[in-house]
């Protein structure tokens, strides 16, 4: 993964210096945008990225799809955003899961109604095709850092942060272990009266 890494950084790094080399120092808004595209190409963005993502993430609008479309707006700043189909994807992948594709937002979006006489709610343990074209994209290095689901949607799955994965699947083992216990505990005396 660090080979990986340093491969996109310095692929996109002498994309966007290059053309700026031959005029100047990407300044502002563009740099800004470029910025972020290397920002959140990576899993973990060194502190230098605040302001680019801050900038990033402050765009808004009512409409999701129009803060959507505003986001792309400003990657598309970035002299490199569509100098290649790779790179236009890419872009078009980080502006739709970016700030949704982590686990919070994963469990909240992709929660829903069983239905059926037990009434439950679950969570659906495959990522939205926006967020797989984000976090599996080959310009990005995400794979180490995207959320992974605990579990199985019908016994309580859910989403977590990578590095929380671990302990969050033995707490889900050790609370299935325990349900199956109660449930064949009520079965053998027929409902726990």
């Amino acid at each position: 993964m660090k080979l990986r890494r340093l491969v996109l950084t310095a692929t996109l790094g002498a994309a966007i210096t290059a053309p700026a080399m031959a005029q100047e120092v990407l300044e502002g808004d563009t740099r800004l945008a470029c910025e972020a595209i290397l920002c959140l190409a990576t899993g973990k963005p060194p502190h230098e990225c605040q302001p680019s993502l801050q900038k990033y993430f402050s765009i808004t609008a009512k409409k999701l799809s129009d803060t959507i479309k505003k986001r792309r707006n400003f990657l598309d700043l970035c002299p490199v955003a569509n100098q290649t189909p790779e790179m236009s994807a890419l872009v078009n992948a980080m502006s739709q899961g970016a700030g949704r594709c982590d686990a919070s937002s994963l469990n909240a979006t992709l929660r829903s109604w069983g239905g059926g006489d037990n009434d439950y709610v679950y969570i659906a343990n495959s990522m939205p095709s926006y967020c797989a074209a984000y976090t599996n994209h080959a310009y990005t290095d995400l794979q180490d850092t995207k959320p992974r689901y605990v579990g199985i949607p019908e016994r309580g799955g859910y989403w977590v942060e990578a590095d929380k994965y671990d302990q969050a699947l033995a707490e889900y083992n050790e609370r299935i272990r325990r349900e199956d216990e109660e449930r064949r505990r009520q079965e053998m005396y027929g409902g726990g009266a």
